[in-house]
């Protein structure tokens, strides 16, 4: 558990990140491309700078794309006309229009249930706020002309797998374990509930692409009903049950392109290589050894107007 002194170290971290970052600012604003690629995310005021950072550098190398926007309830009216002047007045929708049916309330189900939403009729991909562009993301583009998904992997071993290589047979189950472990002891059988669902991978829905189309919301109703059986509501509810349902969408719709882990990787406090294309700073280790706000300042180094470059 972090101590009251822990959490006051965290906040004071935070708060220097983000005046690093308010140089964001001054980046040149994102002309959104009306190309049937939309960058989605949900955010709210705390992490509206390290937001535009995520959105601008990625866009940059990208070069695709329009912006969409859930509001977790906390967006200001200030936010919202910083974001229309350097996204190029985004799409922006409110967390409280959003209608779970069956699956939890909270823990981000409602940008997955959103993100259903818009794929219907775009490439959607789901960009969290705490990510850094850092390189070419040739993958990206492949993957979006060819139709597929992707996804971040949660580790460097994660593989697209039947769900039969998923059970409490296959590795041990601890007490206490968190959501993710506990379906996944059980995947197999929950999947056959649900029905139609015969693959997974561990990604992170921190980055993943949606093709086009694919299963609507009513697969995330039937596995939320199915898992709430196995698990409990309220442990079904816990953070973490909205990236596994991410996953499996991923999983089930083709074989997916899992990003090389040496070029796409969460930090976990360990030296980001030259090579890094792309960083997701998770929560444990965000704000260690000032490495989220190196990566923050190379990257917008790169969107500053090239005479600023130059000089």
């Amino acid at each position: 558990m972090d101590t009251l002194a822990d959490r006051a170290v965290r906040r004071l971290r935070e708060l220097h990140f983000n005046r690093t970052v308010r140089a964001v600012l001054d980046a040149p604003p994102v002309r959104a491309g009306d190309d049937g690629v939309v960058i989605f995310s949900m955010i709210g005021t705390r992490v509206l700078l390290p937001y535009l950072v995520a959105a601008k550098s990625l866009h940059a190398r990208l070069r695709r794309g329009r912006f969409a926007i859930l509001d977790d309830g906390t967006l200001t009216a200030a936010d919202k006309a910083v974001l229309a002047a350097h996204l190029d007045s985004p799409e922006i929708r409110s967390i409280a229009g959003v209608d779970v049916g069956q699956c939890p309330r909270g823990g981000c189900w409602e940008r997955l249930l959103t993100l259903l939403e818009l794929r219907r009729d775009n490439y959607v991909i789901q960009l969290d706020s705490d990510t850094v562009t850092l390189g070419p993301v040739d993958e990206i583009a492949a993957a979006i002309d060819a139709g597929r998904d992707f996804t971040l992997r949660g580790e460097a071993s994660s593989a697209w797998l039947p769900v039969s290589a998923f059970g409490a047979g296959h590795f041990a189950l601890p007490a206490g374990a968190h959501v993710q472990m506990q379906i996944e002891a059980r995947m197999a059988g929950v999947a056959g509930v649900a029905g139609g669902l015969s693959h997974y991978v561990r990604g992170c829905a921190g980055f993943a692409g949606f093709a086009p189309g694919g299963p609507g919301r009513e697969l995330a109703d039937r596995f939320s009903a199915a898992a709430s059986a196995a698990l409990g509501a309220e442990v079904w509810a816990q953070w973490g049950s909205e990236q596994v349902m991410s996953n499996l969408y991923i999983a089930n719709e083709g074989d997916p392109v899992l990003l090389p882990y040496g070029r796409y990787l969460n930090f976990w406090n360990e030296p980001i290589s030259s090579e890094a294309a792309f960083v997701h700073f998770v929560g444990t280790f965000r704000y260690h050894g000032g490495a989220y706000a190196a990566a923050a300042r190379r990257a917008l180094a790169e969107l500053a107007p090239t005479e600023r470059r130059a000089a």
